[in-house]
């Protein structure tokens, strides 16, 4: 029962941090350091909560990627086109960033404690600093995609904010939030996707017990569903310019997690 119970927890962690920006991969790490869990399978646990999440973002954007595939694919929209070509675009930075960096992003989440209590506190002062810009109506353009890409692929850092870190990129360039929100969620879903079906393909486990498979499943139905309420009430966080608070958040749990490591 206390396995999986641990197993509820870090698919809640996944399903609330993927949304929330607050840094699901730093998370994780700190609840595999305090609570002893997924070491000897991490990453088929892995792989089934960000499936998971996943799902989640398809769940609420279902009606808008409908659209998207209807108008380029039925109607020819030229504004469906062109967004797809956005998502496709922000994705090239995180992709050329695992062809040539996969080692090196494996090894940063090797005893990454510390790491992950550094990085809170830039994500914190990231989010922070987003308060002080005007809100404006900017579309997504181009060059807005690309550079949210390039904050997508920086956010692979182990306590960066995936969502924090892309939507604060826009919210820099005055996109409209709930815009910026959209967009993020969307971009996520490929290299989400992407890199699980990857890690799949290399993936090699030996028997799986029904204790793990029980686990497993807890994992991704409370990830699913925790991040169906995390991805719309984000929504709401961003256009209610709140994303300060979760900056101090950030922050305060990075310094304390280091102060524990430390003592």
């Amino acid at each position: 029962m206390i396995e999986e119970f641990k197993y509820f927890i870090l698919g809640l962690i996944q399903g609330i941090t993927e949304f929330f920006p607050i840094s699901s991969s730093g998370h994780i790490e700190l609840f595999k350091y305090v609570a002893n869990v997924a070491h000897n399978d991490p990453v088929l646990l892995m792989i089934t909560v960000h499936f998971a999440t996943a799902l989640s973002t398809i769940f609420v954007y279902q009606g808008r990627i409908k659209n998207i595939i209807r108008g380029i694919i039925i109607q020819y929209d030229k504004s469906a086109v062109s967004f797809c070509l956005k998502l496709l675009l922000s994705t090239i930075p995180i992709i050329l960033t695992f062809i040539f960096l996969d080692s090196y992003i494996d090894n940063m989440f090797h005893n990454a404690t510390v790491l992950v209590c550094i990085m809170l506190v830039c994500t914190g002062l990231l989010l922070i600093s987003t308060v002080f810009i005007k809100e404006n109506q900017n579309e997504i353009n181009y060059k807005h995609a690309f550079f949210m890409g390039l904050a997508q692929a920086i956010a692979i850092l182990p306590g960066i904010s995936r969502s924090g870190s892309t939507i604060s990129t826009a919210i820099f360039f005055k996109i409209e939030r709930k815009k910026a929100a959209e967009f993020s969620f969307l971009m996520g879903l490929a290299p989400i996707i992407g890199g699980a079906i990857f890690k799949m393909i290399n993936y090699t486990t030996g028997v799986i017990t029904i204790d793990e498979i029980r686990g497993l499943l807890i994992a991704f139905f409370t990830a699913f569903f925790s991040g169906l309420f995390a991805c719309r009430y984000m929504i709401k966080i961003v256009q209610n310019n709140s994303l300060h608070y979760f900056g101090f958040y950030c922050i305060l749990i990075g310094l304390g997690f280091l102060v524990f490591i430390i003592l």
